[in-house]
């Protein structure tokens, strides 16, 4: 179909999220069709990000400074720290505009199966930061899997004795869905997780 560079263009596309053999082909075409304002602007933006990245040291966001935008804005609520496993559950939350206090982003979820336990994970930096003083609460905002259930718990157990209130996301129905067609697990923690209205 192409030379060996457009099939590693493609090869390279297929590796993103979302992208299969398929797409990252289409993807590449309309890229090839129209290089000059297509291709060499990506190419462009993809180089000034690879340099200008920076993980923070506080929170371990992606940004281009060192602390992140988020916890160098000086109108955020510094008292919570929500909690997150990885930088794409940081952003998702940002776009929501729910919450106004800082992050800290684990890398990751404790697991027995895979062999990842508390020193694999940013949890001792988030415990320094509640030990430091001035946190008032800690939201858990980590996925409802059993890995995001046993890391939740291990914090709790760690964080509470400091003094925080320690809280987690509600899980269950989400708006739009239908309940003939969740799961139980999702029902069941939808029952547990009720508001008065």
């Amino acid at each position: 179909m192409g030379g060996p560079e457009i099939e590693r263009l493609i090869g390279l596309l297929s590796k993103l999220p979302g992208l299969g053999p398929r797409s990252a082909r289409r993807a590449a075409l309309r890229m090839l069709q129209q290089p000059q304002s297509r291709m060499l602007p990506l190419a462009a933006a993809l180089t000034d990000a690879a340099r200008a990245i920076r993980v923070c040291g506080v929170c371990a966001n992606l940004d281009t400074t060192d602390p992140c935008a988020i916890c160098a804005d000086p109108r955020r609520d510094r008292a919570v720290i929500c909690v997150v496993e990885g930088v794409s559950d940081l952003w998702a939350l940002e776009r929501t505009h729910a919450h106004d206090g800082l992050y800290h982003v684990l890398g990751g979820t404790l697991s027995a199966l895979s062999g990842i336990g508390p020193d694999d994970l940013n949890l001792a930096r988030l415990l320094a930061r509640v030990g430091e003083g001035g946190v008032r609460e800690v939201i858990l905002a980590l996925n409802a899997t059993v890995d995001g259930a046993t890391t939740s718990h291990w914090l709790a157990d760690r964080l509470r004795p400091m003094g925080v209130e320690v809280s987690r996301v509600a899980h269950g129905v989400p708006i739009g869905g239908a309940m003939d067609v969740l799961d139980e697990g999702t029902i069941a923690a939808a029952i547990r997780a009720r508001r008065a209205v």
